[in-house]
């Protein structure tokens, strides 16, 4: 049987930080199989899904601790083992907007009030390529619950698209 541990990782950013982790995850049996990490504002943050055979978990798990001692702050989750049960229909989102503070609030609140989760966002603040006004940019994968129609979803986002002046691109199957 295998352990899932999710790490979190956050620490001023200098060149062999992943290395570090990865050393330690490999050096315990452990196989890396997602991860998403950036440099931000100077620092660098990382999420981490390992898996690693039961018998080794709690050594896993001591080693990533020692991590803090490079100057890292970090949180370890024991993983479980119903995820990616999840029901429903999974659908790609791509907008752009204008930025402005709560567009994030906005989307989201739209997509709770139809029940459907966020399992994955990256978003960016960039310059319009023209006028080099700051643009918001982010793609995401919503779970729609079977009980909701994408149709539905999308009517909803769309009329918020047309208040934020939003573009969204959905694309369902994703």
């Amino acid at each position: 049987m295998n352990a899932s541990f999710i790490v979190t990782l956050v620490g001023e950013d200098r060149p062999g930080l992943v290395n570090a982790l990865a050393e330690r995850a490999a050096a315990n049996g452990a196989n890396w199989l997602d991860s998403s990490m950036a440099h931000l504002a100077g620092r660098f943050a990382g999420i981490v899904r390992l898996d690693v055979a039961e018998a080794n978990a709690e050594r896993l798990e001591a080693a990533l601790r020692g991590l803090s001692s490079a100057g890292l702050s970090l949180s370890i989750e024991r993983g479980s083992a119903a995820a990616g049960a999840a029901g429903g229909e999974l659908i790609r989102m791509a907008l752009l907007a204008h930025d402005r503070p709560g567009i994030v609030r906005d989307i989201s609140s739209v997509l709770a009030q139809h029940g459907a989760s966020v399992e994955r966002m990256d978003s960016a603040c960039e310059s319009a390529s023209f006028s080099g006004e700051a643009m918001f940019r982010a793609e995401l994968e919503v779970r729609v619950p079977a009980s909701v129609a994408p149709a539905e979803l999308q009517a909803a986002l769309e009329a918020l698209a047309n208040e934020l002046m939003v573009d969204l691109k959905l694309e369902a199957g994703a």
